[in-house]
This record gives C-alpha cells, structure tokens and sequence, in this order.
C-alpha cells in the first residue's frame, strides 16, 4: 500500500516561505523547522472540545493548512515528516516520553512524536510540536555537546535506554523528553494519541496549551496565564481578563481561527478562572 501524499504541498512550503521545493540539505531542514515553529502554532483546543483528534494525514492537511488552526505533535510532527518525505529527506517517525516539569529520573508514558532524519551519514532530530520548549533547529543525535539553536541551547544525553533531550534554561539543563529509536507504526502513534486527547489524567484534557515561536521569542498561552519569552530579557505577563480577550490572544498572537463550538467556548471560560 502506497503512504499518504500531501494534497496542496505548495501551499505548505508557501506558509514556509518557499516558492519551490528545496533541496534536502541540513539548511533546509534548519530553514523548515525555525520556520514551521512560528507558522504553525502548538495547540490543543480539540481535545478541549470533547471532539476526537484525527490524525489521519488528510485530516491534519485540512485543520492545519485550511482551518486556520495548528495541532500538537501527533498532528504536526506527522504533518511535518511527509513533508520531509516529499522533499527528499531520510525520515521516518520515532516516539519519546515527555519528562519537562517532572522530578529527575521520571519515567512517563510514551506519547510525543518526532521525526529522525539521516544526512550524508549523519543522524539529526527534528520536531515541530513540543510546545513551549520546541527546539528551533534540527540537532545531532551522536553528540553530547552543548548545540545552539535559534533560542535555547540543547544537548543530548545518551543512556542505556535511548536518549535524554535536554534544553539549557537559564543555568539549568532541564530535562525536556526521553526517546530512543525503537521502529513506530501509524499503530503505535494512535494508542499514544488516543492517550493524549482522552484520558481523564492526561493534561491535554484539562489544560490549554498553546505556543508559538518568533525571531528571539516564544509566546505561550497556559489556561488564562499569557507569556512573551524574549532570549535574555525578563518574560512578560498578563492573565486573561474574560473569553473575549482569551480569543483575542489566540487569534492575535497565535494566529489560529478558533472554532465557535458550544463546548469548547465553555471549557475555555472556565479554565480562564484556574488562575
């Protein structure tokens, strides 16, 4: 059977800023991933909306590129790699556990994607839809040493269950995710997302997340609580005053048409009041 093909790949390397498909070099690659963190935003109003995820390439195509929305990384890491596909690249999908903002050593559920991409011999990382703390450039896998990105720096750690990703944030290195490099299938993928997007435990139930990346900037959206991070400056905040300015945010700053939809408008009031 024949993978998914994307249907309107010029209008996604046209949001990317590319008129012709470029070649499958290491510039490339650090061209699409800085560029696709800022045009398409981490968000995750579907599953606050009680709708299923689909993640199905057609699906993601039609919310991402037509609907004026962005997703999360089982939406815009797959999107992504059919990209990478397309273009030329050696890619293909790898799994990790998201340990950001748990004690050291946490061992959490399998349930991030993102994409290993082989160049010349030469293995890389890359992923557009960690969030807050998505890296902005591709980096080395078979390299422990500190690497600079467009915002943050990351290392890699390897240990004898895969690979810690880390990001230096102020003078600490935070622990970001664990992976390793274990073959997925599209099965594997919907066990995690179904995870994601249903269970009663999962964050993505009960909390609004949203970001997006800029040129020396992050902006983040967590509930009712709105952050400008700017590299080596102090982050601005403001907490939402009611609905109006919440949607105001999503659609000014993110970027994301967000949908008129019952319960969706409900489930954002009330998260606007978990200050």
């Amino acid at each position: 059977m024949s993978e998914p093909r994307l249907t309107n790949r010029a209008l996604y390397l046209q949001r990317l800023g590319f008129d012709t498909p470029p070649a499958p070099t290491l510039e490339t690659l650090r061209q699409l991933q800085l560029r696709h963190t800022g045009a398409f935003p981490f968000e995750n109003l579907t599953t606050l909306s009680g709708e299923p995820v689909l993640i199905d390439l057609g699906s993601i195509e039609q919310k991402v590129l037509h609907q004026g929305r962005g997703g999360y990384c089982y939406e815009l890491n797959y999107l992504y790699l059919t990209l990478l596909q397309e273009l030329g690249f050696e890619v293909r999908g790898i799994s990790g556990r998201v340990v950001m903002g748990q004690p050291e050593g946490a061992w959490t559920a399998r349930t991030h994607r993102l994409s290993l991409v082989t160049l010349d011999g030469v293995r890389y990382i890359t992923d557009v839809g960690f969030g807050g703390m998505v890296p902005t450039a591709p980096l080395l896998l078979d390299s422990p040493a500190e690497q600079p990105t467009p915002h943050e720096p990351y290392r890699i750690e390897q240990h004898a269950d895969g690979y810690t990703l880390r990001a230096k944030v102020g003078d600490e290195w935070r622990a970001m995710y664990i992976f390793d490099l274990q073959r997925q299938e599209d099965i594997d993928y919907c066990v995690g997302n179904w995870y994601v997007s249903t269970h009663p435990q999962s964050p993505f139930v009960r909390q609004l997340m949203v970001a997006r990346t800029g040129e020396g900037w992050r902006r983040t959206l967590n509930n009712g609580s709105f952050a400008i991070h700017r590299i080596g400056h102090e982050s601005e905040r403001r907490q939402m005053a009611d609905l109006q300015d919440l949607l105001g945010v999503l659609e000014g700053e993110f970027g994301i048409r967000v949908p008129t939809q019952a319960t969706l408008m409900h489930t954002l009031e009330q998260l606007i009041k978990l200050q």
